[in-house]
């Protein structure tokens, strides 16, 4: 699951080090208009639906973070 995040992580956003940074959100790599991006792409890829009171930084801060969220709406 974690390597089929990944790479729709990397082909929405390829400037992006998913796999080393650690506050994609609070360190301002991720900002609302990316991060919508990539609910789309999680969306697309998953058949999920992510719920708004799931858009919360904890849960796109990280490869790790994202990874949980996909797993838990699937």
């Amino acid at each position: 699951m974690k390597e089929q995040v990944l790479k729709v992580l990397q082909e929405e956003c390829p400037d992006i080090d998913f796999t080393t940074s650690k506050e994609l959100v609070t360190g301002g790599m991720l900002d609302s208009i990316t991060i919508t991006t990539i609910i789309a792409a999680l969306t697309m890829e998953f058949g999920i639906e992510i719920p708004y009171e799931e858009v919360v930084e904890e849960n796109f801060d990280s490869l790790d973070a994202i990874v949980k969220l996909v797993e838990k709406l699937s």
